[in-house]
C-alpha cells in the first residue's frame, strides 16, 4: 500500500441536464494498491462513479482526485495524460473487430508513441500474462467471450496503469470463465495496480473477499474491508 490515495472523492454530486441526480454526496478514499468491489442495484450510480475517474464525466459539485490529479481543475489537454495512468475494461470488450489480438493491444501503445521494439516486447508480455500468447494472430471473432475479455484486459494493462477500472468484466461470461478473469485481475493487483471492479456477481464478491463499496441512490451506503455482496440476486 502506498502512503497516498489513488482515488479521493469529497462531497461529490452529479446531476444530469435532465434533472436526474446520479451521485448525491460521495466521500471516499481508496489507497494505492487496493482491490475494491463496487456493488449496488442497477441505476444506483455505479457507472457515473467510475466514469468520473477517467474524466468521462465531471462532477456537478465536489472534488475528484485520481493519482494526485485534481479532475475538477484539470485542463482538457492534460486529460490524455491522466488516462495513460488508467486502464479500463468493459463488459462488452470493445475490441477493434478487424485487428488481430496483437494489433488490438499494440494499438494502445502506438497511441502514446512507444518505439516498435518496446511495443513488441510489451504486447507479448501482457499476452503471456493473460495466457493468450498463442492467439496473437487471431481476430476477435475467432475467440471465445472469455478470451476476448482477456484481450481487453491485456490492452488495459499494456501501459502499466496505476489504476484498473473493470466495469462488470464478468457480466457476459459463464462462471468458469469468470473465475479465470478474476484470477488474472488478482494477479494484476498483486503486482501493485489498484483495481476497482463494478460487479453484480454475488458469488465472486462473497468468495474472493475484498473491500466492498455499496452504492444506492447515488450514496455510499456501505463500505466494508472484507465485505459481502449483500443483495439478493
Amino acid at each position: 500500500m502506498g502512503d497516498y490515495y489513488m482515488i479521493e472523492m469529497k462531497g461529490v454530486y452529479k446531476t444530469y441536464p435532465n434533472g436526474v441526480t446520479a451521485l448525491n454526496g460521495i466521500d471516499v478514499h481508496i489507497a494505492d494498491g487496493e482491490f475494491v468491489y463496487v456493488v449496488g442495484p442497477s441505476g444506483a450510480g455505479k457507472s457515473t462513479f467510475t466514469r468520473l475517474m477517467f474524466r468521462e464525466e465531471k462532477p456537478s459539485k465536489g472534488t475528484v482526485k485520481i493519482n494526485k490529479y485534481n479532475l475538477s481543475t484539470l485542463k482538457e489537454r492534460k486529460v490524455p495524460q491522466l488516462r495513460r495512468n488508467i486502464g479500463v475494461v468493459y463488459q462488452d470488450f470493445r475490441l477493434l473487430p478487424r485487428m488481430t489480438v496483437y494489433e488490438n493491444v499494440a494499438f494502445a501503445l502506438e497511441v502514446i508513441e512507444e518505439s516498435p521494439n518496446q511495443i513488441r516486447r510489451r504486447v507479448m508480455d501482457v499476452l503471456e500474462q493473460v495466457r493468450l500468447k498463442n492467439k496473437a494472430r487471431f481476430i476477435p471473432d475467432e475467440l471465445s467471450g472469455g478470451e476476448q475479455q482477456r484481450v481487453s484486459i491485456a490492452r488495459a494493462i499494456a501501459n502499466h496503469p496505476k489504476l484498473l477500472i473493470a466495469d462488470e468484466p464478468t457480466g457476459n461470461l459463464d462462471p468458469d470463465t469468470s473465475w479465470e478473469i478474476m484470477h488474472i485481475l488478482e494477479e494484476i493487483n498483486a503486482k501493485g495496480t489498484t483495481v476497482l471492479m463494478a460487479t453484480h456477481s454475488q458469488e465472486i464478491v462473497n468468495t474472493i473477499r475484498r473491500r466492498v463499496i455499496a452504492i444506492e441512490d447515488g450514496q455510499i451506503v456501505r463500505d466494508e474491508a472484507r465485505g459481502e455482496y449483500g443483495y439478493e440476486t
